[in-house]
């Protein structure tokens, strides 16, 4: 099955990462306020990159490295981004 690893921009200009196997859905979730405890006060969010993965355990790894990089190296990942946000 496979699985996301994505950024979304939050409403005060945050980034949130994280993972899922459906991205379309879980945005609707955190834009619902149900989503992630970090999203929930600072929606709406706009999805600003995802990968897509075979499974879910490279999609968890791939979040786990993301979540270490700072603000300069995701805003970079982000801006290389060949995509319009849309799953």
């Amino acid at each position: 099955m496979a699985a996301f690893t994505y950024i979304v921009q939050c409403a005060d200009g945050t980034f949130y990462t994280g993972w899922t196997n459906d991205l379309v859905s879980r945005m609707a979730v955190h834009n619902s306020g149900k989503g992630a405890k970090y999203t929930r006060g600072r929606t709406p969010v706009t999805l600003v990159y995802y990968e897509e993965y075979p499974n879910s355990k490279k999609a968890q790894v791939r979040e786990y490295q993301i979540k270490k990089m700072n603000r300069q190296q995701k805003a970079m990942l982000i801006a290389a981004f060949p995509g319009d946000g849309k799953a």
